[in-house]
């Protein structure tokens, strides 16, 4: 995604969880744990990628973008796929984008990585907030 900010990627944190596994010192109950949301959220709204499943290998793994934001309003917390990202960098003020992948087979899931997306605000102007009415006004 070209206006990408403030990138966090877990790749380190991942190849330990695996290294762990692979040890047995972390059992495969602990790591292939996605939740029946998560999991409806690959297949309805994730990309799938090329990648193989580090754990069962049986499938391709699919990567699932939460956004959040203070902007969005109740579009938080969904998952959005690449091109509603692309869409939405365009016409929303600054949000937080966190990619995890998941395999729908065995259920293993991690945050790969989290970056900014949207307009960057401009410096020394507040960020715009909507005022919200009571039911007295």
């Amino acid at each position: 995604m070209p206006g990408r900010r403030s990138v966090v990627d877990y790749s380190l944190q991942r190849r330990a969880v695996l290294a762990g596994v692979q040890a047995g010192r972390t059992s495969l109950y602990d790591v292939c744990d996605a939740s029946p949301y998560l999991t409806r959220a690959a297949r309805y709204h994730g990309d799938p990628t090329e990648q193989p499943c580090p754990v069962c290998r049986a499938q391709r793994l699919t990567t699932v973008s939460y956004v959040y934001g203070d902007g969005l309003g109740h579009v938080s917390g969904q998952a959005k796929t690449r091109a509603e990202l692309a869409r939405m960098d365009a016409m929303q003020e600054e949000f937080s984008v966190y990619e995890v992948e998941v395999c729908r087979a065995c259920g293993w899931n991690h945050l790969d990585c989290s970056y900014v997306l949207g307009n960057e605000p401009e410096p020394g102007r507040s960020p715009r907030r909507t005022r919200r009415r009571t039911a007295a006004e």
